[in-house]
């Protein structure tokens, strides 16, 4: 998308009065912004979710569907939520304002609109706009990044999509909040995105490490962390890229944190990273299975390293796989 593109703006406007449309479509066209207009709920819904207009002003007087329902089904899908949904009313009452806030409406604008004001209000929103896809992007570049890292290393095979699904029905079970699971779950992808900064005579070695190649190889959960750090979305998961190497009795890396001040999603994420790592093949041993990956676990877990609770949930969790299995 080249700058001019990007300096413009899409607005899809819906409103049962073709001169309040065709108003609207004048104020924002002097911004340079192209305007789709429409009076039907099911052309909102389908050419939001198609067409991914900057933002949404939305009457809420229309033929079949109200203004409230199409907005709650526009925030209900994840194609569509995160575009902002002005509410146009001449309902300027408490109530009608607090429906709109319930079903995820961004903003209000009472009809007939002062244009001076719908200018400026949608003008900061294509703007918010624009940079939230700034940082989907910088976000889904990241992620690439961290498939790299992945495929450089032969011998995780799948070791991200597998950590993705595991501990993301870990969090579940033990009752993580929905923002909670995801984080766990891009944790999976992006846990060891420091890799990329670790030379291959070092990631790639067969063998044991000398002292200085391990002290190289520590330093990815540092990089990774400076890596993501900047992006705000990927904030939730830092606890996991720079704490899933460290051990509840201080041994671990790279602060030696003790007990509870090891972050409980890194405490989460690292037994199900210990777990996948135990029962694939690696190049100086050959896999555990899943019985023998829990003996360990536990083991571990008596010697102070692994969160019991989460430990305990987890092998229950790996033993109804086994038993459905069999």
């Amino acid at each position: 998308m080249t700058t001019a593109q990007r300096s413009r703006g899409t607005v899809l406007a819906v409103d049962d009065d073709p001169n309040a449309l065709e108003a609207i479509a004048s104020a924002l066209g002097s911004l340079d912004y192209d305007v789709w207009r429409t009076v039907d709920a099911q052309v909102v819904l389908e050419t939001a979710k198609r067409r991914q207009p900057d933002v949404i002003l939305l009457d809420l007087v229309m033929p079949g569907l109200d203004g409230f329902e199409v907005c709650r089904r526009l925030k209900a899908d994840p194609d569509t939520r995160l575009i902002p949904v002005v509410i146009l009313t001449g309902q300027g009452g408490r109530d009608a304002r607090i429906a709109g806030l319930d079903v995820g409406a961004t903003d209000f604008l009472r009809k007939p609109c002062d244009l001076m004001e719908l200018e400026v209000r949608v003008r900061n929103l294509v703007e918010f706009r624009h940079l939230t896809q700034e940082l989907d992007s910088a976000e889904g570049m990241v992620l690439s990044i961290a498939r790299l890292v992945e495929a450089r290393d032969e011998g995780t095979g799948e070791h991200c999509e597998r950590l993705a699904s595991m501990v993301k029905s870990l969090g579940r079970r033990l009752g993580m909040e929905d923002d909670e699971v995801v984080a766990l779950e891009r944790g999976g992808y992006l846990h060891d995105i420091g890799k990329v900064g670790i030379p291959d005579a070092v990631l790639l070695k067969p063998g044991r490490f000398t002292e200085d190649e391990w002290r190289i190889m520590k330093r990815h959960v540092e990089i990774g962390n400076e890596i993501c750090s900047p992006l705000r979305t990927l904030r939730p998961v830092l606890p996991i890229i720079r704490h899933h190497h460290e051990r509840l009795d201080g041994s671990g890396y790279p602060d030696g944190l003790r007990g509870d001040e090891v972050p409980f999603m890194a405490r989460v994420f690292q037994v199900v990273d210990i777990f996948d790592a135990l029962t694939n093949d690696r190049p100086y041993r050959a896999a555990l299975s899943d019985q023998d990956a829990l003996r360990t676990l536990e083991e571990e877990k008596e010697r102070g390293w692994w969160d019991p609770t989460v430990v305990n949930v987890f092998r229950s969790m790996i033993e109804e796989n086994i038993s459905r299995a069999s």
